[in-house]
């Protein structure tokens, strides 16, 4: 298969998973040994994390007047009550817990058991905090407290573990803390811009080196990809939430998660 025909498929799961709780990073560790990629290689591991960029793009395209409306106004309890202050909050316990973290869980987790099991376990702690969570009591992101922006922040450190996924996470941290689904989803996607945008520029400058003239149509087309079908999935799977619980997508991480067991221990 041609290596553009690969960025492309690459660039499709990144777009299709990076923001519904089914784990993107889970998807390329299973999909990237298919294709026949080694993600140790060049220029497959700095591509992984441009894509991601491609996605994050995506999420200011399709919310960029709701957040131009949100970072803009000024609230009247004043700046601790401003979302963006509430993002940053959030954002801490990644690069104070996740970042040091990443480079172990990217060598000893980064196996297709290991997201095999997170994918069903996630499945199952999805189910139970959708049937047992709190009253909601925020049904707008423009009303999440400090206290639950830092508390959502912690819950996407679980993403850490492969087949997790920081949409789950985050979302489900979102509802445990009081969130209606919709708002927790919503937050999600917001606080997928500075902690994906970060690390996905950190990893990017960190293999700059491996970039070179021939490979940057590979980035071009996994970029434009992602960017492409992340732009259309944000905007359904908001839209879903608002009528629908998440049992779908708990029913999909289950079967998945059993595929790729079977496959694996039938090598």
């Amino acid at each position: 298969m041609p290596d553009l025909m690969k960025a492309g498929i690459l660039g499709i799961i990144e777009g299709l998973t990076e923001f519904l709780p089914i784990s993107s990073t889970g998807h390329m560790v299973i999909a990237m040994p298919w294709l026949g990629i080694d993600a140790d290689v060049p220029p497959w591991h700095a591509f992984l994390y441009f894509i991601q960029i491609g996605a994050i793009l995506a999420v200011l395209v399709a919310f960029g007047a709701r957040l131009a409306h949100l970072l803009l106004q000024s609230p009247a309890t004043g700046w601790r009550d401003h979302l963006l202050v509430k993002l940053a909050v959030a954002s801490i316990p990644a690069a104070v817990i996740g970042l040091p973290l990443s480079k172990w869980a990217e060598a000893h987790l980064e196996t297709p058991p290991v997201v095999a099991i997170a994918l069903i376990v996630g499945a199952f702690v999805m189910e139970a905090i959708e049937r047992g969570r709190p009253t909601v009591r925020t049904d707008d992101v423009s009303e999440i407290t400090m206290r639950q922006a830092l508390l959502i922040g912690l819950a996407q450190c679980v993403s850490i573990v492969p087949g997790t996924s920081r949409a789950m996470a985050t979302i489900m941290g979102g509802l445990l803390v009081g969130l209606s689904l919709s708002a927790a989803t919503e937050f999600s996607f917001y606080l997928a811009i500075p902690t994906l945008l970060g690390a996905g520029l950190l990893k990017v400058v960190k293999y700059r080196s491996e970039i070179h003239g021939g490979e940057t149509m590979l980035l071009a087309v996994g970029f434009v990809t992602a960017f492409v079908v992340a732009l259309l999935v944000v905007r359904a799977f908001l839209a879903f939430v608002r009528t629908h619980r998440l049992r779908p997508f708990a029913i999909y991480r289950v079967l998945l998660g059993l595929v790729v067991l079977v496959w694996w221990w039938g090598r």
